[in-house]
């Protein structure tokens, strides 16, 4: 029989493993669209409402594509639709997020030291801020649709400053960019699922109903296509950032999550410049590279820790420290495990706990239980290689401390 723990390490790892496949078949064709749109070539002997076409060569076969600005002449027979991946990566996102920060809110959610909230606190914070981002966004885009689009990048822009900061205030370091990640992605599924997708189904029925449909909803369209195509790369670092500390356990976290999103614009700029066939704009790795340089230079300073109070402890974290055995782990992971995994290690080698976990103190054992259990007592995937020889009735030890804590 599977023990809760396993299950949810599982339900994590196969929810994570979804949103991967489905984040790369939505950002796939993001960048191809986007690709193929600024390759387009005026030719000789166009429809009528084409605005270019592309020859393009692929597995062994030749690929004949045109576009029309709004739509052709008549219904084709066969129309494929992109939208389904959009959905599968937002729904698979926010099913991890429940499964990882929701049920596991106390250990990854909230952190005391920057604020002590209660968990329905932390999720309906969460669930909120995700709602408030796409309204705030899409009036953003109303108000601004007439006007030049850099304005309106520049004021998405300060919103997602301004969330970063919010984010940081609220939330573990940890949960603050995962969380502008998740508040970015909502975003742009939102744009397809409310915009993107309802406006190419009003053009689909004119052209069955035999009328000629409105441009504005393609560029519309056009126009939420294109954000998601520049918040792309920064939603990736953002989401990769939970596993390297020095994005986000250090004072200045929401600073670098807003210079992310300056290299997401700089890169793509490079990409779609090229695209285009307008040029190498070399300049933008450059400024790229700097933008990094600031990034790291701000990773240095003060970590965040895990408070050392054990009466501190929310209760999900204090019954471990309650449980019998609690003593001896605690000596076997400071034999075995602190060395590595503290505020300054003394491993060669190594010049932060790795992934940010901290296991010196009594209350940071207690905090980070679950993951000792699933690490060093159910696998052997720590000690690395077991380079400091843990012996096998010390994972045992573990083992029975944990079960006792949870009563499984």
């Amino acid at each position: 029989m599977f023990e809760l723990a396993v299950m949810g390490a599982w339900a994590e790892f196969a929810l994570r493993w979804l949103h991967v496949i489905t984040a790369i078949a939505w950002i796939g064709s993001s960048f191809y669209f986007i690709a193929l749109d600024l390759g387009l070539r005026k030719a000789p002997g166009l429809p009528e409402g084409a605005q270019g076409e592309e020859w393009q060569v692929h597995g062994g076969g030749f690929y004949h594509i045109r576009k029309f600005n709004v739509a052709p002449a008549e219904m084709p027979e066969h129309l494929t639709w992109f939208k389904w991946e959009s959905y599968a990566t937002w729904l698979s996102g926010f099913a991890l997020l429940a499964v990882m920060y929701y049920l596991g809110a106390e250990f990854y959610l909230i952190d005391p030291e920057v604020r002590d909230l209660a968990v329905w606190q932390a999720v309906a914070i969460s669930v909120g801020s995700l709602a408030f981002g796409w309204l705030v966004y899409d009036r953003l885009c109303k108000l601004f649709v007439s006007a030049n689009q850099n304005a309106l990048m520049l004021a998405l822009f300060g919103v997602l400053v301004g969330m970063s900061w919010f984010y940081a205030q609220v939330f573990s370091g940890r949960a603050a960019l995962l969380h502008l990640g998740a508040f970015t992605a909502t975003i742009m599924s939102a744009n397809v699922f409310m915009i993107i997708i309802p406006n190419q189904k009003i053009v689909v029925a004119d052209l069955i109903a035999g009328r000629r449909p409105d441009p504005r909803f393609g560029q519309i369209a056009k126009q939420r296509s294109t954000h998601n195509n520049y918040l792309t790369l920064p939603v990736i670092f953002l989401m990769l950032s939970n596993h390297y500390p020095l994005a986000f356990a250090t004072e200045w976290n929401w600073v670098i999550a807003s210079l992310v999103f300056l290299m997401g614009v700089t890169i793509r700029h490079w990409f779609n410049t090229h695209h285009a066939r307008a040029g190498n704009p070399h300049w933008t790795w450059a400024l790229t590279v700097l933008i990094f340089i600031a990034i790291m230079w701000l990773s240095v300073a003060p970590m965040r820790g895990a408070q050392d109070d054990l009466s501190a402890l929310p209760p999900s974290a204090a019954r471990f420290a309650q449980a019998e055995g609690f003593e001896d782990v605690h000596m076997i992971v400071m034999g075995r495990c602190s060395m590595c995994h503290a505020e300054q290690p003394v491993w060669p080698g190594l010049h932060w706990a790795p992934r940010g976990v901290v296991l010196e103190t009594e209350a940071q054992v207690a905090r980070s239980a679950r993951t000792i259990y699933l690490q060093s007592a159910l696998s052997h995937a720590m000690p690395p290689g077991n380079i400091v020889w843990m012996e096998d009735d010390e994972r045992a030890a573990i083992r029975a401390w944990y079960r006792a804590a949870t009563g499984s």
